[in-house]
């Protein structure tokens, strides 16, 4: 790997951790979501990376879904309750959720650095020829 490679591959970092961050934002803003115990609970939205075709970086691999069953909950006074009073809301941990948002905020924090570390470093590198 050459130096002038860094950008592109920190680059290939912040798009899935961007996109990682995306999708548990959407989780977290649905985690209290109801719906009738008729119909699919609203569903996690995971995000799998793996290493760049090519050799450079990582690239998503595609995503993965949580169970359309969720969790059936006890809300009589809900107007979307059902005849014994259960709703249905997606099975989302809130605690794992905002654990996934640290670790994928850092990690963009810190593709983001590289690509300013190795901004400056290239910048020095022709600063030197003058």
């Amino acid at each position: 790997m050459s130096t002038f490679n860094a950008i592109g591959i920190a680059g290939t970092g912040v798009t899935v951790y961007r996109k990682w961050l995306d999708a548990v934002a959407d989780n977290l803003a649905n985690a209290n979501t109801t719906t009738r115990t008729s119909e699919n609970a609203f569903q996690a939205r995971y995000v799998a990376a793996r290493a760049a075709q090519d050799g450079n970086g990582v690239e998503v691999a595609g995503a993965h879904f949580g169970s359309p069953e969720g969790i059936l909950v006890h809300e009589p006074d809900n107007p979307l309750a059902d005849a014994e009073g259960y709703v249905r809301r997606p099975d989302i941990n809130m605690g794992d959720q905002m654990a996934q948002m640290m670790m994928a905020q850092r990690s963009y924090q810190a593709n983001l650095a590289v690509v300013d570390r190795a901004r400056e470093t290239y910048t020095a590198a022709i600063n030197l020829g003058k």
